[in-house]
C-alpha cells in the first residue's frame, strides 16, 4: 500500500523554496552585472508577477538587495521603463578562518564576495601547540568581528585546515602541523563563536573553491583544474566543472603526499620520498641555500643570477611537480594546472622545467598540452572559501533566510 500523497501546501512550499532557490542562483550568478526583476523573469522562465514577489522575499530577507541610483559603479543599461537593478545581499556574511604551517586567517565575506572584515598573521606554527593556535585565531576572530558595519547578518563559520578532515568528527592528522587527533570546534565553539555555526573542511579544496568561484555562486573563468597549495607543505584538489572532487571521507586531493621517489627522504607522514620533500617551501629555500623566511624575491634574484645552488633546488621541485602533477592529470583529464600560495609566486621560476616535464609525462599532451597558470595573488585563500562555502548554503536555501509572507 502506498503511503500518504503530499498535502497541496507541502507541494506549494517546496515549489516556494526551489523557486527561491533558482532566483537567487540567477542574481548570484549574474554579479556583477545588475538584473531587474522583468531579466529574472525572463532568465528563470517564470511570470513577471512570480518573478516579483520572490525577489520581494528575497530582499526582505537580505539575500537579494535593491540598488539606489549612488550604488551602481556604473551605468545600467535599459531599453523602456528601467527597471531596479538587483545584487546579491550585502549584508549576509560568513566568517571564513585558515590554520596553516605559515600563518593563521580570519576573514569576513559577504554574499556579493565583498571583504567585510580581515586578520592575517604570519608566523611558523610547525610542531606549536594546537590549544594556542587555536585561542589565538578566536580572539581573532572577535577582533575581526568586532569591526563588522552596522547590520552584518552572520551564517556561519567554517575553519580550513591543512591535511585530513572529517567534517563530522575533526582533523584526524595534519603532517605538516605535527597535529592529530584534534577537535578544534570544541576550543573556537567555546569562546567568540559559540553562537555561530562551526565546520571544518580541508584548505585545499576551500582555495580552490576561491579559484573555482570569483565570489559566492559566480563561477570563475576555469571549469577544470587541478589546484596545488604550495607553502610549507603541499596540498591539491582537483575541480571539475566548478566542483571539488573530495572523495567518499573528503580526503581527495593530498598531492603533497604522492610519492615522486621511494628511496627519497622521509616525510612526517610517514612515508617517504613525498612532493613536498623536494617542493615544500622550507625545503626548497633550503636547498637553494637560503633561510626558509626568504621571500621570493631573492629566490628570483639568485635564480637571475645563474647561482648554482638556486637553479638546481628549482629544477628539483619542477622535476618533482612534474611527476606528480602528469599522475593527476593523466587520471583526471583536466587542462589547467593552478599554482597557489609560495608555489604561485615562484610560477615563473618553475615554469621553464615543469611545462617540459608535463609535455613529457602527460599521454594527452600531444594534442591538448596542459597550462600552468598562477592563482591570483591574495594570502588566505583557503579562508575565502571556506567563507564561499557557507554562503552556498544560503544561496541554494535562501528559505531558511526569509519570511514566507502571509496569507
Amino acid at each position: 500500500m502506498s503511503g500518504p500523497r503530499p498535502t497541496s501546501g507541502a507541494r506549494q512550499a517546496t515549489l516556494r523554496e526551489s523557486n527561491l532557490a533558482l532566483v537567487a542562483r540567477t542574481i548570484a550568478a549574474a554579479a556583477p552585472a545588475y538584473l531587474s526583476r522583468a531579466d529574472v523573469a525572463g532568465a528563470t522562465s517564470m511570470t513577471r508577477a512570480t518573478a516579483s514577489r520572490l525577489v520581494d522575499e528575497l530582499v526582505a530577507g537580505g539575500v537579494v538587495d535593491e540598488l539606489g541610483p549612488d550604488e551602481l559603479d556604473r551605468p545600467v543599461p535599459r531599453r523602456g521603463r528601467p527597471g531596479t537593478p538587483l545584487a546579491p545581499g550585502s549584508r549576509i556574511a560568513a566568517l571564513g578562518l585558515q590554520i596553516d604551517a605559515g600563518f593563521l586567517a580570519a576573514r569576513v565575506i559577504n554574499l556579493r564576495g565583498q571583504v567585510l572584515a580581515e586578520w592575517v598573521a604570519s608566523g611558523d606554527l610547525v610542531a606549536s601547540p594546537p590549544e594556542v593556535v587555536l585561542r589565538r585565531l578566536d580572539a581573532a576572530s572577535g577582533d575581526v568581528l568586532s569591526r563588522l558595519p552596522a547590520g552584518s547578518r552572520l551564517v556561519g563559520a567554517r575553519l580550513a585546515l591543512p591535511g585530513i578532515v572529517a567534517v563530522g568528527e575533526g582533523l584526524l592528522r595534519a603532517p605538516t602541523l605535527g597535529w592529530s587527533d584534534l577537535r578544534p570546534v570544541d576550543v573556537l565553539g567555546a569562546g567568540t563563536l559559540a553562537e555561530l555555526p562551526l565546520t571544518m573542511g580541508n584548505e585545499a579544496d576551500l582555495a580552490a573553491r576561491a579559484v573555482a568561484e570569483s565570489a559566492p555562486g559566480r563561477s570563475g573563468p576555469l571549469p577544470d583544474f587541478v589546484y596545488l597549495s604550495g607553502e610549507i607543505g603541499i596540498g591539491g584538489a582537483v575541480v571539475r566543472d566548478g566542483a571539488v572532487i573530495t572523495g567518499r571521507h573528503g580526503w581527495a586531493g593530498e598531492i603533497g603526499h604522492v610519492c615522486v621517489d621511494p628511496n627519497g627522504p622521509s616525510c612526517p607522514c610517514g612515508s617517504t620520498g613525498c612532493l613536498e620533500r623536494y617542493a615544500g617551501r622550507h625545503t626548497l629555500l633550503a636547498a637553494a641555500g637560503l633561510a626558509d623566511t626568504a621571500p621570493p624575491e631573492l629566490l628570483r634574484e639568485r635564480v637571475a643570477a645563474s647561482d648554482q645552488e638556486a637553479c638546481q633546488a628549482v629544477a628539483v621541485a619542477a622535476w618533482a611537480l612534474g611527476i606528480a602533477l602528469a599522475s593527476v592529470i593523466n587520471m583526471f583529464d583536466v587542462p589547467t594546472v593552478v599554482l597557489g600560495g609560495y608555489l604561485g609566486q615562484i610560477t615563473g621560476l618553475l615554469r621553464a622545467d615543469l611545462d617540459p616535464a608535463l609535455r613529457a609525462r602527460v599521454l594527452s599532451a600531444r594534442w591538448a598540452a596542459p597550462t600552468i597558470v598562477a592563482a591570483e595573488p591574495g594570502s588566505a585563500p583557503g579562508a575565502t572559501g571556506a567563507a564561499f562555502a557557507e554562503l552556498a548554503a544560503v544561496i541554494a536555501d535562501p528559505a531558511r533566510w526569509t519570511v514566507r509572507p502571509a496569507g
